[in-house]
């Protein structure tokens, strides 16, 4: 990624361009972020942006679960989500799987009013498929709850493949 020093020496359109899928499809939470410039060090980037997601009001973070698209099924993705999908193998389902994904992200966003998120990365399809039969049985209180902390985790990821480059 380069020093701090670049990163605060970027214009607004890099700077979203870099940082503004952290959290999937939500550009505000970089926008933001933006605007807390200078950084101290890329520590500090990541401080701001969750720190960010983490005081939005129900109404936004219920906005960003729904950005998120539905596992193994879904048509339009970010290149970040195909990505992560893949690592989970999400992509090479059987007829079964893909079926017990469809069923399950139908039922789950008819209880939850989102999809149903999970941190994929380094869980592989037979651990995410538990966790989605585990999780719809959750009340939604509960589920938003996780919701939120599995879209920290993703982003948290986000952050330090980013740091990495």
């Amino acid at each position: 990624m380069g020093t701090i020093d670049n990163i605060n020496d970027l214009n607004k359109s890099d700077f979203l361009s870099i940082f503004g899928n952290v959290f999937e499809k939500t550009e505000s939470v970089a926008q933001e972020a933006f605007e807390s410039k200078p950084f101290k060090d890329f520590d500090d980037i990541v401080f701001k942006m969750l720190d960010i997601y983490e005081n939005y009001k129900k109404e936004k973070i219920l906005e960003i679960l729904n950005a998120h698209p539905e596992l193994a099924i879904a048509k339009k993705m970010t290149s970040e989500s195909i990505s992560e999908q893949a690592s989970a193998k999400l992509n090479e389902c059987s007829d079964d799987e893909y079926e017990e994904f469809k069923k399950l992200n139908f039922e789950y966003k008819k209880k939850f009013n989102f999809p149903f998120i999970i941190a994929v990365k380094g869980k592989n399809k037979n651990e995410i498929l538990m966790n989605f039969r585990q999780r719809i049985k959750n009340d939604v209180k509960s589920e938003f709850l996780e919701a939120k902390k599995q879209v920290k985790k993703i982003a948290t990821f986000r952050l330090n493949e980013i740091n990495k480059k």
